[in-house]
């Protein structure tokens, strides 16, 4: 048999061997047979007998765990197996964390130790608590977004969401002895980069090769990058093919809205915070690509995330605030619905790949919805909280989007004045939104309001 995950050759023994018991130990346990080749022919070993007796003592010396080490003969030789059992706990030689991964053995450092350590003792990063950022710090415009998407998703009751926003947070396991966990922090405080650099959405609009023609930082919590990024995406990034059925017009996308939709709010709950590398949404004519940092589940692949699979989030506390809010399900079937999206349309399913710890999600355009157009200018990158540039395609439209989610009861001519257009712009972009679905007026046209979808 040949080396594997679980199965290491030597043909003499070495103290620094204790590395690769440790490694064992640190991963699912294993054996290590002295007197073996590296073929796996047995070759016998010398002095076996002080060799059962030492060996023991200095693995508990060393390592503090117990092992078996049991004597074997093959053909007249004898060798020695030292079965390890996986620990429970972080096993360190001389302060040295290592860690058996295929037919080799690592030595864990940095981000990659943090994380080991997080997982063998169940605190995760998402779990630590922040000192200096209090509830009331906290963005009033965050909770009124989970407020309001977790009711009318009737994912929580009216009763249970008018409380005050510390019994909130304790409801959905945010804080611990009294203090706002990171992922509090991340969801509903303005700048989440207090806690990790790196905690954005960022979206850049390519042109040939590494050609960016213009980019979009969300450096807000992630309730409020959620609540704007996929109309970001298809209002100011994409552009949709316009065609007429019996005089009504159809608007078709080269992606599918749900899909990318489902993908942006997985990378988000799934994003590997503590790597500081923002979630990057990457559009180019006839492709989007969604990455994010990762790290799967032991023993999960790509392959894994194609079939059916349970629910495993890597953020548990982020993944159910997004659960409450509605964006998400609680049933592994992200990538499930994310493939019939692209089917209902037409589009060919998205690909994955995990590039160490980067998972990409690659969506090719549909063929059918695309738009012959020069590409537009280069242009300065829009802040989250900034004014977009409004010479570009859908700008306004998306200006009026978030005015409206904030002032649902203003009048067309007070919004024409807030941004600065004309009444009869207004009203044609108002008819757009309209016919594309993205806002529907409700009780009427003197006393009634706007809402957003």
């Amino acid at each position: 048999m040949a080396e594997n995950q679980n199965v290491e050759y030597k043909e003499s023994w070495r103290d620094e061997y204790l590395k690769w018991i440790c490694g064992f130990a640190n991963a699912q346990g294993g054996s290590i047979f002295i007197g073996v080749d590296d073929s796996g022919k047995v070759v016998g070993v010398r002095n076996i007998d002080k060799l059962m007796e030492d060996i023991p003592n200095k693995i508990q010396a060393g390592l503090g765990i117990m092992t078996d080490v049991n004597r074997l003969t093959q053909d007249g030789l004898d060798y020695l197996e030292i079965r390890v059992h996986p620990s429970t706990f972080p096993i360190s030689y001389h302060g040295e964390f290592h860690y058996r991964s295929g037919s080799t053995k690592q030595q864990l450092t940095g981000m990659a130790l943090s994380e080991f350590i997080m997982q063998k003792t169940g605190f995760r990063w998402e779990d630590a608590t922040v000192d200096h950022i209090g509830v009331d710090d906290l963005d009033d415009e965050s909770f009124k977004i989970f407020r309001r998407e977790a009711l009318r998703r009737n994912r929580m009751s009216g009763e249970e969401l008018n409380i005050p926003n510390a019994e909130l947070l304790n409801k959905l396991h945010l804080m611990s002895d009294g203090k706002l966990k990171r992922s509090a922090v991340l969801l509903f405080y303005h700048d989440p980069a207090a806690v990790q650099v790196g905690s954005h959405v960022q979206i850049g609009r390519f042109g040939n090769g590494a050609d960016i023609l213009y980019h979009d930082m969300l450096e807000g919590s992630l309730l409020t990058s959620a609540d704007k990024v996929v109309d970001l995406i298809f209002l100011k990034y994409l552009k949709a093919k316009i065609t007429f059925e019996h005089d009504r017009r159809v608007e078709t996308y080269p992606f599918a809205r749900d899909a990318v939709r489902e993908a942006v709010f997985n990378a988000i709950i799934h994003n590997c915070y503590m790597f500081g590398s923002p979630i990057q949404i990457r559009v180019e004519d006839e492709a989007m690509i969604i990455s994010n940092s990762c790290i799967l589940p032991e023993g999960w692949t790509v392959d894994t995330l194609m079939k059916p699979h349970s629910s495993r989030p890597y953020n548990p506390d982020i993944a159910n605030v997004f659960y409450r809010a509605g964006y998400i399900e609680h049933w592994g079937r992200g990538i499930q619905k994310i493939c019939d999206a692209c089917e209902e349309i037409g589009a060919e399913p998205p690909t994955y790949e995990l590039i160490g710890n980067t998972l990409r999600v690659h969506f090719k355009a549909m063929e059918s919805a695309l738009v012959d157009q020069p590409k537009p200018p280069k242009c300065q990158s829009a802040k989250e909280n900034g004014t977009l540039d409004g010479t570009l395609d859908g700008t306004l439209e998306l200006r009026i989007i978030e005015v409206l989610t904030k002032q649902p009861f203003i009048s067309l001519d007070e919004l024409g004045k807030q941004l600065g257009v004309s009444r009869r712009t207004i009203y044609r972009s108002i008819s757009t939104l309209k016919e594309s679905g993205r806002i529907v007026r409700v009780n009427g046209r003197r006393f009634g309001h706007w809402e957003v979808r």
